[in-house]
C-alpha cells in the first residue's frame, strides 16, 4: 500500500507509537489522518500539529460503540477508509494469573477486543468495495513473552492470532492484514513500567527486561510500518532478531522455555544485587560518593 491519497485512522495515536504514525503517514502524503486517542487533549494536539491532512476524535476502543462511531464518522467527513491501525494497547496489570479479575478483563478488551471490533465493523465495508487494509499492533510479547507481565503477553499473543485468521480468512476478499511486533520501543508505557514501579516489582522486571534488549524510538517503528505496508507484509518486525528469536522458539520449543526462565532469573539476581548496593552504600566526607554529588 502507497499512503499518498489515502484516509488512515490511528487508534492511540495521542503518544507513542501512535502519534509517530499519524507524523509519518501525513509526510507519506495521506490525504486525511485521523487521530483517535481516549485522550481527546492529546489527540487534538497531534492533529493540530499536522495541520488540515489530520483530525481528532475522543475515542475509547474498549467500547464497540465507540469503534463504530469512529468508523463512521471518519467516512461520513472524509471518505471510505483504507488503512485502520488498531494501535491502541495498554500494559496494565503486570505479574501472572494472580492479577485481578477486573485487569484481565480490561487488558481484553484495550489489547484485542478492540481490534475484533474494527474488524467486524470494517470488513463488511471493505469487501463490499473491493478492498482495505488493517494494521493491527499486537508486539514481540505476542510471539515470544514478557517476562512477569502475563496479561500482555496473553492478549498480544491473541492479538497476533486474530491478525492471522483476518488475513488467512478475508485475503481473497481483498482485505490486507499486517500485523505490527516491536520489541522494546522508548514509550511511555515501557519507559513508565521500568522506572515508576518498585524494585522487585513485575511491572518494573516486565519493562526492564525489554528496555535492557534495546529500545527504539517510535519513529523508527512509523519506517518499518511504511516500509511493511509498501510490501504487504503480514509480519512488521522493527527488530529484525524478533524474527530470528521466533524461529528459535518454534525449532526447538523447551530450550526456548528454559532459556527464557534462564534470563528472568539473571535478571533478578541483578536487581537484588543493585538493591543491596543501594543499601549498603553510605557515601563519605571527600569519598567517591561526595565527589559525584
Amino acid at each position: 500500500m502507497e499512503l499518498r491519497g489515502k484516509v488512515a485512522v490511528v487508534t492511540g495515536g495521542g503518544n507513542g507509537i501512535g502519534r509517530a504514525l499519524c507524523r509519518r503517514f501525513v509526510a507519506e502524503g495521506a490525504a486525511c489522518v485521523v487521530v483517535a486517542d481516549l485522550g481527546g487533549d492529546a489527540a487534538a494536539s497531534v492533529a493540530a500539529g499536522l495541520g488540515d491532512a489530520a483530525a481528532a476524535l475522543e475515542v475509547n476502543v474498549a467500547l464497540e460503540g465507540d469503534v463504530v462511531r469512529l468508523v463512521e464518522i471518519t467516512e461520513d467527513r472524509y471518505g471510505p477508509i483504507d488503512l485502520f491501525c488498531s494501535n491502541a494497547g495498554i500494559a496494565a496489570p503486570a505479574g501472572g494469573v494472580e492479577a485481578p479479575t477486573e485487569g484481565w478483563q480490561q487488558i481484553w478488551d484495550v489489547n484485542v477486543m478492540a481490534h475484533v471490533y474494527a474488524a467486524r465493523t470494517l470488513i463488511p465495508r471493505m469487501v463490499d468495495r473491493g478492498g482495505g487494509y488493517l494494521l493491527n499492533t499486537a508486539s514481540a510479547a505476542g510471539l515470544l513473552t514478557n517476562l512477569g507481565a502475563a496479561p500482555y503477553s496473553v492478549t498480544k499473543h491473541a492479538a497476533v492470532g486474530l491478525a492471522e485468521w483476518l488475513a488467512i480468512t478475508h485475503g481473497d476478499q481483498g482485505i490486507k492484514v499486517s500485523c505490527l511486533c516491536p520489541q522494546g520501543v522508548r514509550t511511555n508505557m515501557l519507559l513508565g513500567a521500568a522506572g515508576d514501579a518498585p524494585d522487585g516489582d513485575p511491572a518494573q522486571l516486565a519493562g526492564a527486561v525489554v528496555l535492557a534488549q534495546g529500545a527504539i524510538e517510535p519513529e523508527d517503528v512509523a519506517e518499518a510500518v511504511v516500509a511493511g505496508l509498501a510490501d504487504e507484509r503480514f509480519l512488521i518486525l522493527p527488530h529484525p532478531e524478533v524474527l530470528d528469536y521466533f524461529r528459535n522458539k518454534a525449532g526447538d520449543y523447551d530450550r526456548w522455555i528454559g532459556g527464557m526462565r534462564k534470563l528472568g532469573r539473571g535478571h533478578r539476581r541483578r536487581r537484588r544485587r543493585c538493591r543491596r548496593g543501594k543499601l549498603g552504600r553510605r557515601p563519605r566526607p571527600g569519598g567517591a560518593g561526595a565527589a559525584a554529588r
